[in-house]
């Protein structure tokens, strides 16, 4: 017996946005001229939107591994870019922190990330996307808030 899968669910729909947005992004890094690879730019971005943060809780926010997380840090530290200090809770552990000099960079993917917003909304007028960037976070909030214990999906709808 065939399933039949709907290939424009939402599970469907997020994993290719996700996809589309990390592979236009990427290219777009690789061609400004930043002086970053796209895994290092995510490094700063994801840094900068947590703070000071623990090396492993970075790379788990990030999805990737933490020796790929650590191979990023190594580099953005040598340009002086991040710094790795002891956590003064757990001396074992070490905080991520951006440097000033990160600054310009952090706007340089900025104007990158603002020119791929800008191609992904098309035709959809600024209070459209606001509005489904508004949806979006009610999402992420209800799946964030979600037990250990996963729920069953609506009858009938699959993720």
């Amino acid at each position: 017996m065939t399933q039949h899968v709907n290939p424009e669910s939402f599970g469907f729909l997020i994993a290719d946005v996700y996809r589309l947005i990390k592979s236009t992004m990427d290219r777009a890094i690789s061609n400004a001229g930043i002086g970053v690879t796209p895994g290092e730019a995510r490094t700063l971005v994801h840094a900068a939107r947590a703070g000071a943060v623990r090396q492993n809780v970075l790379a788990e926010r990030m999805g990737v591994e933490a020796m790929t997380l650590s191979g990023y840090l190594d580099r953005l530290e040598a340009r002086d870019l991040v710094r790795r200090a002891n956590d003064p809770s757990d001396r074992r552990a070490k905080l991520v922190e951006l440097t000033d000099k990160a600054d310009g960079v952090l706007e340089a993917i900025g104007r990158v990330g603002t020119e791929m917003r800008r191609s992904a909304a098309g035709t959809l007028s600024e209070t459209e996307w606001d509005e489904m960037l508004e949806k979006l976070k009610v999402v992420r909030a209800n799946l964030a808030g979600l037990s250990q214990k996963p729920a069953a999906p609506r009858q009938g709808e699959p993720l």
